[in-house]
């Protein structure tokens, strides 16, 4: 044996173990090894859709500004919960955060289906005076959502409904009678019931399954959705009727959140804002994107006529008056409010 090789090993050793305890002594007293705070969030959707991106942006912004005291964990794809047990599982504090489609409300708060009424916002400036943080519309339904133990941190914009078919567009009401419709919430239900349609409620992770197998004729989502849940494979035209404006909004545990401190809520508050503005001003930009990828497909896309918009807004009148019958005194101010758009 050599010992002083030995030696020699054994003092390179404990200099090498010197080295790493203060390397990680600088990591920890920077605060970038371990977090201080963990926010897991819940999304249905694929990470890469666009609210996935959009996630990714607000998890970016939070751990650079906080320096990495606060992490934030996102769990797509539905994974931990479905989009219709986001609310009950963030209320009850189950998670600290999740994404949900705004109608899952509506069970508690009837009035959130304004933005699912008929053609009601038929236009991007009125959604954007709609959504706005404060506004007439958004501000009492943020208000009303914290009686359900959960506080909005942003909206999230995923544009305007369409229809998916196979064979052929679904143009006016004559064309909806007899199918079976995927539907994601209640009120848009009723507008089938009344274009002439029999609703299927399907959760969005499971679209493509009841296209694929054929268990619903015609499909009712977000352009968007047609890109990231390759919805092309199993459908083969889109109509492009915008009958309602889709909006997820993303809640986190009020009683959590009431126990961050300020400067944790600053630099989460923060990141929201700048989460939300970048998703709405990347809206058409996305949705056009979703179209070309769609027509690449070999999806054909079909604009009805002015005359058979007429014709669903026609046939599709008694959804307001479902809604007026339901949604009480918030209903009733919602309503007047868009009607000043």
């Amino acid at each position: 044996f050599n010992f002083k090789e030995i030696k020699r090993e054994d003092k390179m050793k404990k200099l090498i173990g010197l080295f790493l305890v203060g390397v990680i002594s600088v990591i920890i007293s920077t605060g970038s090894y371990a977090a201080d705070l963990t926010m897991r969030i819940s999304l249905q959707l694929p990470i890469k859709s666009h609210l996935g991106q959009n996630l990714l942006l607000f998890k970016q912004e939070v751990e650079t500004k906080s320096n990495n005291s606060i992490k934030i964990e996102i769990y797509d794809s539905a994974q931990l919960y479905k989009d219709k047990e986001v609310p009950a599982a963030v209320g009850s504090g189950s998670i600290e955060a999740g994404v949900a489609s705004l109608t899952r409300y509506v069970g508690d708060i009837p009035a959130v289906d304004i933005f699912y009424q008929p053609f009601l916002f038929d236009s991007e400036e009125k959604v954007r005076k709609a959504v706005e943080k404060g506004s007439a519309i958004r501000g009492p339904i943020d208000e009303a959502i914290k009686g359900t133990g959960s506080t909005v941190l942003w909206w999230q914009a995923y544009g305007g409904a369409i229809m998916l078919s196979n064979g052929g567009p679904i143009s006016n009401p004559g064309d909806m009678k007899g199918k079976k419709v995927r539907v994601f919430g209640k009120t848009l239900g009723q507008f089938v019931e009344a274009t002439g349609g029999a609703p299927t409620l399907i959760s969005g992770s499971e679209q493509y399954l009841a296209y694929q197998r054929g268990t619903v004729d015609v499909g009712m989502t977000g352009v968007s959705g047609v890109k990231s849940r390759k919805l092309y494979e199993v459908m083969d035209t889109i109509t492009v009727t915008n009958h309602a404006d889709i909006e997820f909004i993303v809640v986190v545990n009020t009683n959590w959140w009431s126990g961050l401190s300020d400067e944790q809520r600053k630099i989460i508050s923060d990141a929201a804002s700048v989460a939300e503005k970048s998703v709405r001003d990347k809206m058409s930009q996305i949705e056009a994107e979703a179209y070309d990828i769609a027509k690449s497909n070999g999806m054909n896309v079909v604009i009805p006529s002015k005359s058979d918009i007429e014709a669903f807004k026609k046939a599709s009148s008694s959804v307001y008056e479902n809604y007026k019958s339901k949604a009480g005194e918030l209903g009733e101010k919602l309503l007047n409010a868009a009607s000043n758009l």
